[in-house]
């Protein structure tokens, strides 16, 4: 078996476009869509304050820990706990079930990508009077359809990978993020400017603090977790494609923030949206149990039919600019998620990186194409890989590194690119939080999670 260096692996041109793909990495579909609907079900801005400190309390400090972990040993998330532990079989299985959950995340993911993909074409056709065409591509149970959208996103994103971590990799999300977050901004400015914009919101802005109990801090906690993208070894990856100059905390410190800005601002967009929606006549909280419907029924089904409300060109270029900007912010997470098992083959095996990209490709397409035909799946893929996959996988990398590691040897590496951080209060809070603090919550979303899927 041989080992890539460091220059046939890669690495960052600059700190800003680390901090770009980072965040790229960790924003998403659920901060598009998972984050609003989070809000709005459960105390509005009183959610959204408990999620920011959740992100600061858990996200952040296992977010250094991803990069310090990636940085100090310059591999994949296998290479990395290998090297860590003296070749431990036990510790390389958190690299491994690191990026099994993230080929597995991507096959389902693919599927929803590819959904976007499909409604930017339905407004298209809608537009033009194509309304059986239109219908087609806005079917989210047609198999060929999907098949087709998911393997045309999977071809962008390997066409990605396959330019390197600076030409390929970090040249894109310096494009895709600044488009992301300028389109989001207008049409959340646009947005308004249309009646019952307001009522969503005063929703969105105004803290109920009576539906603050412990089940909302845990969903907090959870949706924390998930949308920094932590526990699958992509920050370990994206971490060990960096120089000892940058500094660690300060980085995630950046990326953090850069999250929870994109999923505040995605907040003012959706809800409000949903209200405009409603103004017009289209039903958004469910009549049985009085929430707002699920966050794909909304996004698929309330908020299309809001673009078509607003009719013409107005309402074509609405819609075609919301879904093309779910699509970006799924293709900054495909990225990310199809990297961890290229740098493990380029690493591991001493691949090509072209080769290692559409081999890796080619298998998750296939998965995703028999997900297309059963998208039943999905929901059994999130359960097993995302809901308890990923606080599994962070939970063993705190553990690991807090007891076996060791915290002081992790701020070893720290030091670099932050000189007297071992003596520095954020140093000391990092190591409290990272032994102590961070497994103890996490603990208990994934114990919580399990409880749940089995009562």
């Amino acid at each position: 078996m041989t080992t890539a260096d460091n220059a046939s692996r890669g690495s960052w041109n600059s700190k800003i476009g680390f901090i770009l793909a980072a965040a790229g990495s960790a924003v998403g579909l659920g901060n598009i869509w998972g984050f609003p609907t989070q809000v709005a079900d459960n105390g509005g801005a009183a959610f959204i304050l408990i999620y920011l400190v959740c992100c600061l309390a858990v996200g952040f400090p296992v977010m250094v820990a991803e990069f310090t972990i990636g940085r100090y040993t310059g591999k994949n998330p296998v290479g990395a706990f290998r090297d860590l532990s003296g070749n431990s079989a036990l510790a390389k299985m958190i690299g491994y079930w690191g990026v099994i959950c993230g080929v597995m995340i991507l096959s389902f993911y693919l599927v929803l990508s590819g959904w976007t993909f499909g409604y930017v074409m339905e407004e298209v056709f809608y537009f033009f009077g194509q309304s059986d065409t239109a219908a087609t591509l806005g079917d989210l149970g047609h198999g060929t359809k999907n098949a087709l959208f998911s393997v045309l996103f999977m071809t962008f994103t390997v066409l990605i990978i396959t330019g390197g971590v600076s030409q390929g990799i970090e040249r894109a999300t310096k494009l895709l993020m600044p488009i992301l977050i300028l389109m989001l901004i207008l049409l959340t400015s646009y947005i308004f400017t249309l009646d019952g914009s307001m009522d969503g919101l005063r929703m969105y802005i105004t803290p109920d603090f009576s539906t603050v109990d412990t089940e909302l801090v845990l969903s907090a906690l959870g949706q924390a977790f998930f949308s920094l993208s932590l526990g699958m070894g992509a920050l370990i990856t994206y971490g060990s494609y960096l120089n000892k100059k940058q500094n660690l905390i300060a980085s995630a410190a950046y990326v953090t923030a850069l999250d929870l800005m994109i999923a505040v601002l995605a907040g003012l967009l959706i809800i409000p949206a949903m209200f405009v929606a409603q103004y017009g006549g289209t039903e958004i909280f469910n009549p049985e149990t009085g929430a707002l419907y699920s966050s794909v029924t909304l996004v698929f089904d309330v908020l299309p039919e809001m673009f078509h409300q607003l009719g013409g060109l107005a309402g074509a270029l609405i819609g075609i600019t919301f879904f093309t900007l779910l699509g970006l912010a799924a293709l900054t997470s495909t990225i990310s998620l199809l990297e961890v098992p290229v740098s493990y083959l380029i690493d591991e095996f001493g691949m090509r990186r072209k080769k290692a990209a559409w081999s890796i490709g080619v298998v998750v397409a296939l998965i995703a194409v028999v997900i297309s035909y059963e998208t039943s799946l999905i929901d059994l893929f999130v359960i097993i890989f995302n809901e308890i996959g990923l606080p599994l996988g962070g939970l063993m990398i705190c553990l690991f590194l807090g007891y076996f590691w060791k915290a002081e040897n992790a701020l070893k590496e720290i030091r670099h690119g932050f000189e007297g951080v071992e003596t520095h209060w954020s140093g000391k809070l990092w190591s409290l939080f990272i032994t102590w603090v961070c497994p103890v919550l996490i603990a208990l979303v994934l114990m919580t999670t399990i409880v749940n899927i089995f009562t």
